[in-house]
């Protein structure tokens, strides 16, 4: 059966993954006070990061309309697997659900398949979804058993990250200014996690190595035995710090898979400048 993943534009795909046919990405839009950005293939990382360090407002993200997930959908692809951010974190995943409601309304039982998930992650965890996906379709399963597989592997995800800036969070409202300062002051970052789609911080560190170490540290410990898993590194202007993760990591265990991806835009908004996020 001929296969489409499609994801909105905080999958991280490698770079030959977007040469990929079989993937496709629906961009959010990204704003900067009066500045639109289109996440999609034009998207200059660079010059965003300079965009938002020199403006005092929080950048904010907009989802597709479901009109853009309907267009993808008109494909030859017989099976089509839609993965989208968390739900708790953006509306791309009810955008997405809207658009399978409306094309199955107006195409009724024309012999394709759609499955829409919230990732409860983002970045490299949707990435790693991706992934998973496409090895099921290689492996020619049944639509069903695809789609119950990754509910399955989506509930077994883990995702962690660490910041190496806390602008974005208290641009968000999410840190008083007096918590950011003495976070600041004292070269505080926190280790952040995910709990069914919603983000909580599991733990914090003086400086970003030894955060980077504590949250590697955990990603082990939580994951049992990683043989058999795919380790993504997802990093924002720092493939560097990735590869010391990804080292960390390594030292502490095997795993089927490692690969690094860099963020597009949406991602690259709330990890900021040298973030990096994890999935397993």
């Amino acid at each position: 059966m001929s296969y489409k993943i499609i994801g909105d534009s905080c999958l991280d795909l490698t770079a030959d993954l977007k040469k990929d046919p079989h993937f496709q990405i629906i961009p959010l839009t990204l704003q900067v006070e009066h500045t639109q950005v289109i996440d999609d293939e034009t998207f200059d990382q660079k010059k965003f990061l300079e965009l938002v360090r020199s403006s005092s407002e929080c950048p904010q993200t907009a989802c597709p309309s479901p009109e853009r997930f309907k267009e993808a959908f008109e494909c030859d692809a017989e099976q089509i697997f839609v993965i989208t951010l968390s739900e708790h974190l953006s509306g791309t995943y009810n955008s997405a659900v809207l658009a399978k409601k409306l094309y199955e309304e107006e195409h009724g039982q024309d012999g394709k398949s759609i499955a829409v998930f919230s990732s409860d992650s983002a970045s490299s965890g949707e990435l790693n979804i991706a992934l998973y996906i496409q090895s099921l379709c290689q492996a020619s399963l049944p639509f069903e058993e695809i789609e119950e597989k990754t509910r399955s592997f989506i509930k077994n995800m883990r995702t962690y990250f660490v910041l190496e800036s806390l602008d974005t969070l208290r641009k968000n409202g999410r840190l008083t200014g007096l918590q950011a300062f003495f976070a600041t002051a004292l070269n505080i970052k926190p280790v952040m996690g995910a709990d069914s789609g919603v983000i909580i911080k599991l733990d914090q560190a003086r400086g970003i190595n030894k955060a980077l170490t504590r949250m590697a540290d955990i990603a082990i410990r939580e994951a049992g035995e990683t043989k058999d898993k795919v380790l993504i590194i997802a990093h924002c202007n720092n493939p560097e710090r990735a590869e010391v993760v990804k080292n960390e990591m390594c030292r502490q265990a095997s795993f089927k898979d490692v690969i690094i991806t860099e963020t597009a835009g949406v991602a690259t908004v709330y990890a900021s400048d040298g973030g990096i996020i994890v999935a397993l």
